[in-house]
Formats: structure tokens, sequence, C-alpha cells
């Protein structure tokens, strides 16, 4: 039992040195350049069967993310898109028409995910919303003029926005995109759109805007690392080695005078800035050591729990925290060259219990 004992106390103590001596890394967001490639299915709204008008597209786009939330693509989509005609009289005659279309333009990407949730460089899902506008060009509508010309006499309806050769008409869209992460460059893309256009993109006039929507799966590739890693080496610890040394003659030490120094650590509740309560005490009591002792300067470092809000308003109330204090201290007449001033957001975490790191720290010596 004894031996089972010394085992375990060994080995903890071995596991505790090993985990004090790991290396930190620091993970932030990197700005980066995005390629999509994505085929699928195209559905123009119109007058036949659903399944009718469904036909094959295909989208690529190249981008780039600003930062977790806002992102810019340029995009090139297009393939074919189909029309209905309602009263096709014989069935010598197909009531389903198709043409050929190109359309570029740029989309706004907003990703919905880290928005809401804050950036996590890890996460398997991202959802982003998708805003923007294109040029629509369409060619290739031989089948509508075709099926026009055989038929017109027949049914009395006439087509009124039948149009041929090449022509271009603008777009607006929005549309859903969903990222399923593979690795740090690599997800699989699912996307969403819809299009509007105007009433004349099918040939028939409706007295409304013209649609077509778009279901797309394919690839989007990071051109470029994604995160940045800052890494804060563990301190190396080095066993001491016997040193032997000649006995010395006594001597008596000369006293040493110690320096003044004082640690407060001054703690907020949520979304708070300003010390109140048992806090603020805490705060004047550093102000009366401040002015005994006035060779004394103090640093002022502020933090924010990572476990609430995310890392932009974390960084905010953090710096907020430590203005605050200073913006005491000078109020309180300590001179402005004695005060330093810092904050770390939510990207170090000074205390193991979350609630601790909405802290400021002020060390005076």
């Amino acid at each position: 039992m004894k031996k089972f004992m010394f085992l375990a106390a060994m080995l903890f103590a071995a596991f505790t040195t090993a985990s004090a001596q790991e290396d930190q890394v620091i993970e932030e967001f990197q700005p980066h350049w995005f390629l999509q490639l994505q085929g699928g299915a195209s559905h123009t709204l119109g007058e036949a069967k659903f399944m009718d008008l469904i036909s094959l597209a295909a989208q690529v786009a190249v981008g780039y993310q600003f930062n977790p939330v806002l992102g810019l693509r340029l995009q090139g989509s297009g393939w074919e898109s189909k029309g209905g005609w309602p009263n096709v009289p014989t069935a010598a005659y197909d009531n389903v028409y198709k043409w050929n279309y190109a359309s570029a333009g740029l989309d706004l990407k907003i990703s919905l995910t880290n928005l809401i949730g804050g950036w996590k460089p890890k996460r398997f899902l991202n959802l982003n919303l998708i805003l923007g506008g294109a040029a629509n060009i369409g060619f290739k509508n031989d089948e509508a003029n075709d099926l026009y010309a055989a038929i017109k006499n027949q049914t009395g309806y006439d087509m009124e926005y039948l149009w041929d050769g090449t022509k271009i008409r603008p777009v607006g869209r929005a549309g859903l995109d969903f990222d399923f992460r593979c690795s740090e460059r690599v997800s699989i893309n699912l996307e969403a759109n819809a299009n509007i256009l105007t009433d004349k993109y099918n040939s028939k006039k409706a007295g409304n805007p013209d649609w077509y929507f778009n279901a797309l799966l394919g690839v989007k590739v990071a051109l470029g690392p994604t995160v940045k890693r800052t890494v804060i080496p563990a301190p190396v610890v080095e066993e001491p080695q016997p040193v032997v040394e000649e006995p010395k003659p006594v001597v008596k030490p000369t006293p040493v005078v110690k320096k003044p120094e004082m640690r407060t650590e001054i703690f907020y509740a949520i979304r708070e800035t300003v010390a109140v309560g048992a806090e603020a005490a805490k705060l004047q009591n550093l102000i009366a050591f401040l002015k005994a002792n006035p060779e004394t300067k103090v640093n002022v470092t502020s933090y924010a729990d990572a476990g609430t809000g995310n890392a932009k308003i974390n960084e905010m109330y953090a710096a907020q925290r430590a203005e605050n204090v200073a913006k005491a201290l000078t109020e309180a007449g300590i001179d402005a060259a004695r005060i330093t001033v810092d904050s770390k957001g939510d990207t170090v975490q000074p205390f193991a219990e979350n609630d601790k790191n909405r802290v400021s720290i002020a060390i005076a010596k």
C-alpha cells in the first residue's frame, strides 16, 4: 500500500510539472482570401410543373474575409433557365423552353454564427447571410422564339416580352450559405440563393418580377492561414546542480531596505466597468498607499471573462475598466506619469474561476 501511494505521488508530481511547463498558445483571426467552387440545380419560377423547370447551375467565387463577421466575394454563376408555356394546344410542341445565362456580381457575406456566438477557430458549422447584386446576361433564347412562331396563331396569346440575341439585366440576390469545417482551410459549402430580375427575363409579361432559385453544393478553400497563433514559451525549469563551496568567513549582512509594494484586485459584475461597494474600498486603499509612498508607480491591467460576450465586446469592457481605475487615481491626485494602463480582453484568463476574470489587477511598487 505504501509503495502504491508513493508511486501515485510521483506520477502526480510529474503530471503537474509537465502541465506547468506547457507553452501557452494565443489564437487570433487572420484575414484571408478564399475560393468557392459549386455546382447544383436552378429552378426558374414559371407556369409549368416544378420539376419541369429545374436545370443545371454552377458558380465560382473569389472573396476576402476581412474579419470573423464580414466578407466580400466576386462571383460568377449561370448555365440554364427554363420557362413554361401554359396553353400549348397539341402534343406536337413541348410546353417548356430553355435558354442560357451567365451572371457576375458582388456579394456581401455576413457570418451570423460569429456575429451571435463569437469567433471560434474550430467551430464545425458556420452560417452566413448573403446579400448582393449582379448583371445577368441571357442568350440563346431560340426555343422560346421557335415555339411562339409555331403556335401563336393557334393560341392567340401575345408573348409581349419575347427577346432574341443577348440581353443584360440587373439582378438582386439574397440567400444562406452553410460552411461545414473539414480543416483549417477547407470546408464543404452548401448555398441556397434567390435571384430577382425584371419581368422580361422569361419572355412573358406577368406584371411582376421574374425569379430563379439556386441550390449549390461545393467546396470553399482559404488561400492562406485563417488563424494567427502566438506561442508563449513555458519557462525552462532546470534541475539544480550540487555545488561544493569552501567555508567562508561569517560576514554580517548589510540590512536590506525593502521597497514598499501593494497588489490590488478589483472585481466586477457582468458589464460593470466601475468599482463599486467593497471593490471601491480596495481602490481607496490603493490611493492611500500611493500617496503614502510617492516614489512608487502603479501598473493597472484589466481583463474580461471568456465565458460571456465575444472577443470584441470583452476587449471594450477590459479597456474601460483599466481607464476607469486610472481616472479614479488621477482624480484623487496621483500623477498620471506614475500610472501605466493595459488591457487583455478575454485573451488572457488570470484566474481558473470564470467570473473572477472580470478584474483589474493593480501592482504598485
